[in-house]
């Protein structure tokens, strides 16, 4: 196993130094071990709040370029994630180079079990997109710091789809004046893991729900399971909508899709949603549409993640999760009162949390 770590102190590649300092990283691990076929990035972008959490993605990346930009957004937004949320934690993340149809193995995820213990504490991992609790029971073959379990808090998808669906509900209640979704137009980006639970959540409630994913066989499964249309990955954007609920990869709404979006509110689980934070969150408000932001109402996964770290009882759970709603709805009144993007709210609300923390440290 070859371990080369890029940290502040050593004078790595530019361009991975250049990437890890404009987004404040403390750490990035690069992870190489070719006689199980793995390669994969560790990025921890800060402790200050408690050690980095955030899950492990593995996806098929067209470049190693493009999943070192993934993994620096992602850890962000878990410091971000964990911060808003009040949990004592800092922000991970971590991602797996391949196709999760095809490449995985016990050997490679051993393998990458090693990695992350070779980080002392300092980085504890999950599962992500195209990861199961049952990979990573064998990471914890090679590390105690993993969560998400069988057994113990298990998948955390759940839980996100239930946090994304409050937070769904307090943008409806702000945009149409009710938290009722009955009735509306909703088009889920994604029916995986949490994009599935989120569909169950929103029949429940009688919404009209249209659906898309790449993978043929998952949507065909989820729309028979829940009775929803069925719409191409390309199409969705353009569906006369209420609500879209993102729930797949970042960066769909950008200035592509923004000409094409028909809808009042945006509320989905997918990370980093949108492609230029200061550009499209600006348009977003300019246009009138409601955006939850992604890392406040996604945190429902992290939340379960920390109560098996810290003993909280699944009850306790869902009611941190629950939180999400009155959370949401106070960033988007603060946001409509002083006109800003509801993304710079919530950033505002982290960064407060994050210095009270540096605060406490330096006394």
């Amino acid at each position: 196993m070859e371990v080369r770590e890029v940290t502040k102190n050593n004078n790595g590649h530019l361009g991975v130094v250049s990437e890890m300092f404009s987004m404040g990283h403390e750490k990035v691990l690069i992870c190489q071990d070719s006689s199980v076929g793995l390669k994969a990035i560790i990025a921890v972008h800060s402790t200050v709040c408690g050690p980095s959490l955030g899950g492990t993605r593995m996806w098929k990346y067209d470049n190693e370029e493009e999943a070192l930009i993934d993994v620096l957004r992602l850890s962000r937004g878990m410091t971000y994630k964990n911060a808003i949320s009040n949990l004592n934690l800092g922000g991970g993340k971590a991602v797996i180079i391949g196709d999760s149809r095809k490449d995985k193995s016990p050997k490679l995820f051993r393998s990458f079990g090693k990695y992350v213990e070779s980080l002392s504490g300092a980085y504890i991992t999950a599962e992500d997109v195209g990861i199961s609790p049952e990979d990573m029971i064998h990471v914890s073959k090679e590390t105690k710091h993993v969560s998400g379990l069988p057994g113990k808090s298990g998948d955390p998808s759940p839980v996100t789809a239930f946090g994304v669906y409050m937070g769904m509900k307090a943008a409806a209640k702000f945009q149409f004046g009710s938290d009722s979704l009955s009735g509306k137009k909703i088009a889920v980006q994604g029916v995986g893991h949490v994009g599935e639970y989120l569909v169950g959540y929103l029949a429940k409630e009688s919404a009209d729900i249209v659906i898309t994913d790449i993978h043929d066989d998952i949507v065909s499964t989820v729309a028979k399971k829940y009775g929803c249309s069925v719409v191409s990955p390309e199409d969705i954007y353009a569906v006369d909508m209420d609500i879209y609920a993102p729930c797949a990869l970042g960066a769909t709404i950008n200035d592509t899709t923004l000409s094409q979006l028909k809808c009042s509110v945006i509320a989905g689980a997918a990370n980093n949603q949108l492609a230029d934070e200061n550009k499209h969150g600006n348009l977003l408000m300019e246009k009138g549409i409601v955006y939850a932001p992604d890392y406040l109402i996604n945190a429902g996964g992290v939340m379960n993640c920390y109560a098996e770290v810290m003993n909280i009882s699944s009850d306790d759970v869902m009611k941190m999760a629950e939180n999400i709603f009155s959370t949401t709805y106070d960033i988007i009144k603060t946001s409509h009162s002083e006109s800003i993007p509801t993304y710079l709210v919530a950033n505002r609300v982290a960064e407060e949390r994050i210095q009270r923390e540096l605060a406490l440290k330096s006394t």
